[in-house]
């Protein structure tokens, strides 16, 4: 198979600067799925399936609007409802699988590209604990020459460590060799707190399912272990607890005006 889908195995890191500071670092795995392969991929790979059981699997119910086979219809229309061109328009997905049927994404990124493979926009979409999810669409502009710089208000509810009047500053690597997703979170005295996940591309094969699932086992539900575990370590550092904002749809989109950034980091 001459798949554009693949594996990105790497790390990744959370550096908090205050109230108190903080730092984890945690060894991850996520897959660049394009969701014109979907169905040659639930076909030829053993360990993966599409919308059904396997040792790793892709739900499109998990994403988007919540609809069990209509993901990149959703994604089309939020791109039309941004007025941003969907001719021959290809979408990667970059994601955790489920494991053994289970899954937690704290951030989904889309990357969607048109005419003559140019980056049209990006989606960013955040979820919460609470079961609610957040797509922040903001347009690329014809930026894509390997490093993009994104910058939106947050409009959902993450963190009880984190207030909700904040701040992200996206600096992306696209998928190539490698992939980085930084995020700097800032409030109305900077910027306090740094994720970053960065991986190194290798084929979507069984054999290399294998190896990720040897090296990283169980790992989604680690990711969950990991949040709460942070979060406890938090809590006994006396880091200040915000309540939990409801959002007002647990499915919600915002449209970001795209505002080039020259940061890089």
């Amino acid at each position: 198979m001459n798949l554009t889908s693949s594996i990105y195995a790497g790390t990744v890191v959370h550096t908090r600067l205050r109230p108190k500071k903080h730092n984890l670092r945690y060894s991850v795995f996520s897959l660049l799925l394009d969701l014109d392969e979907l169905a040659e991929l639930d076909s030829s790979l053993r360990l993966f399936g599409v919308n059904r059981r396997g040792l790793f699997s892709f739900w499109e119910k998990d994403h988007g609007d919540g609809i069990s086979d209509g993901l990149k219809e959703w994604v089309t229309s939020q791109l039309s409802d941004a007025g941003i061109n969907t001719d021959d328009l290809s979408i990667r997905v970059l994601c955790y699988p489920r494991i053994f049927g289970y899954v937690f994404n704290p951030l989904t990124v889309y990357f969607c590209y048109g005419v003559k493979s140019e980056l049209q926009a990006v989606i960013y979409e955040v979820c919460n604990t609470f079961h609610e999810r957040h797509a922040y669409i903001i347009p690329a502009d014809g930026e894509d020459r390997g490093q993009i710089n994104h910058s939106c208000n947050k409009d959902l509810y993450v963190s009880p460590f984190v207030p909700m009047n904040c701040r992200y500053d996206f600096s992306v690597r696209t998928p190539a060799d490698h992939v980085r997703i930084a995020i700097k979170e800032s409030d109305a005295d900077g910027m306090f707190l740094y994720a970053m996940f960065q991986g190194r591309h290798a084929p979507l094969t069984d054999r290399n399912l294998a190896m990720a699932f040897l090296k990283y086992p169980l790992m989604t539900l680690k990711v969950t272990a990991a949040i709460h575990w942070e979060a406890l370590r938090l809590w006994l550092k006396r880091v200040p607890v915000h309540r939990h904002a409801r959002a007002a749809s647990p499915r919600a989109s915002t449209i970001v005006a795209h505002t080039p950034r020259t940061e890089t980091r």
